[in-house]
Order: C-alpha cells, then sequence, then structure tokens
C-alpha cells in the first residue's frame, strides 16, 4: 500500500468521524488536547519553559547578551527566534539546515512577539546606537503529534514571563547588590490554530488531521484581543465566513490558554 493510499484512507476515516461530529480522540472541534506547562526547566537559560499539548512536546529556552542593534532601531534591544525540528521529533523532519517549515514557524513566533509589542525593547537599550539586549528564542520539539505552532508560542511566552535580564553577568549593574530584573513584559501573545475539513473548523489539530487538511490557518491575538499575526498555509481557500469564524474561536481560546499560562 503506497503512502497516497494510506493518505486517502486517513482522510476517509477523519471524514467519516466528522460526518458523525467526532473526532479520533473523542474531543469535539472546538476542543483541545489537555495541556501542561512547566516553566524553568533549563538552568543555564535566562528563561525557560516546555509544553505538552496532548502527546506534542516542546520545550523554549530564552538566552540573554549583550551586542549591537540593527540600524534602524539603534535605541531597541534585538530578538532573535529558531525553532529546531529533529529527526527524531517527527518521521516527516530532516536532518540537515532548517527547512522551509521551522523557517515559517520560527518567523510566524518572531512576528507575534513584534507585532504584539509584548517586550518593551526600548527598555533593552544600553547605550544608544552601540549596545542592547539581544534575546535568543529557541525552541526544540521532542514530539510532533500536531499543533507545533501553538504549543511552540506557549511555551515561549511562558519563558519570557520567568526571564531576567543577566546584568549581574556582565556587570551592566550601577547597582552591585540589585538582582536582575525581570524582562520587560507588556503583552502575552497565543496562538490559535484551525483546519479546515470540507466546510468543517477543526481546533489544535493532531498530525493525522494536519495531513489531511484543506487550509490551516493560525492567528496570533494579544491581551487585548487584537491581532498581532495571521499565517495561512494549505492547498484550499478560505471562505471571508470561514476567516471571521476562526477568528471569533481564536480570540475566545486564546483567552482561556492566556488563563491557563498565567497559573503556572
Amino acid at each position: 500500500m503506497n503512502n497516497d493510499t494510506m493518505s486517502q484512507l486517513k482522510k476517509d476515516h477523519i471524514y467519516n468521524l466528522m460526518l458523525e461530529n467526532k473526532r479520533a480522540d473523542g474531543r469535539k472541534f472546538e476542543e483541545y488536547r489537555e495541556i501542561e506547562i512547566k516553566t524553568d526547566i533549563i538552568d543555564k537559560a535566562e528563561g525557560s519553559a516546555s509544553v505538552k499539548l496532548g502527546n506534542t512536546y516542546l520545550t523554549a529556552g530564552i538566552k540573554i547578551q549583550p551586542g549591537e542593534p540593527f540600524p534602524d532601531t539603534p535605541d531597541e534591544g534585538v530578538i532573535i527566534t529558531n525553532i529546531e525540528l529533529p529527526p527524531m521529533a517527527s518521521p516527516n523532519f530532516e536532518a540537515g539546515p532548517p527547512r522551509e517549515d521551522a523557517i515559517e514557524l520560527a518567523r510566524v513566533i518572531d512576528r507575534g512577539i513584534r507585532e504584539s509589542k509584548a517586550i518593551d525593547l526600548k527598555q533593552l537599550c544600553i547605550t544608544p546606537g552601540e549596545k542592547v539586549w539581544i534575546i535568543f528564542i529557541d525552541i526544540h520539539v521532542l514530539n510532533d503529534r500536531g499543533n507545533i505552532m501553538d504549543a511552540a508560542t506557549l511555551a515561549t511566552t511562558a519563558a519570557l514571563l520567568k526571564t531576567k535580564i543577566p546584568t549581574q553577568r556582565y556587570q551592566l549593574n550601577t547597582d552591585e547588590n540589585e538582582n536582575d530584573k525581570r524582562l520587560p513584559i507588556r503583552n502575552l501573545p497565543i496562538a490559535t490554530t484551525a483546519i479546515t475539513l470540507e466546510n468543517t473548523i477543526i481546533l489544535d489539530p493532531t498530525d493525522e488531521e494536519e495531513e489531511v487538511a484543506g487550509a490551516k490557518l493560525t492567528i496570533i491575538t494579544n491581551t487585548n484581543n487584537t491581532i498581532s499575526a495571521i499565517q495561512k498555509s494549505g492547498r484550499e481557500p478560505l471562505t471571508t465566513t470561514q476567516i471571521k469564524e476562526i477568528t471569533r474561536l481564536a480570540r475566545e481560546q486564546s483567552q482561556k490558554l492566556r488563563e491557563k499560562l498565567l497559573e503556572v
């Protein structure tokens, strides 16, 4: 049995369940899998977190060091986001340089943080035009069972909330007795991802659901329900009605995820 036949069988199975208002794992179409968030899991990182979303599991680590600002923002700190998709996490991942899907994931997460103004980057300026704090966000996927985007954004936001600026290590404190301060967080961007199968909208897709989806849409919303990033993929178009409905669901679901995050 070739891959195309297997893919069609999966699609038929998922579609037949959908006609009965069911999913393979028993969830409702708008229901997320169980979420577990842990923070401060990496001793040598300035901030860190892990997220389990069902069987999808990944970690986010934050490192901060002084460096030069970008020429067009001489008085703002810098954010650099990277995500690793190792072969051990999924048979669909390959060894070697970052693939297109890894680059896409990192860019969307990065965009959600920047456009939400989640971090007050001006407070990360040490000497205008010369030295600022550079934030390195490194996400490692350990097991992919679908919806990496939402899990990665949640882990990143959780890690940033716990991050401290290492002024003592780099001897940049004016007061030697002053402790390292928390990163100046002003917003909590949360990603919500939906797929479409025929005319049905499904939240938090598993890897098998993603494989047979017609389209996938991720919306990153902020604490005040504004939108800081949108990313669409998949071979099929989305109608205006579908986009509006996914946006409504994203705003509703992100508040639940944000509450979960603040419990940690």
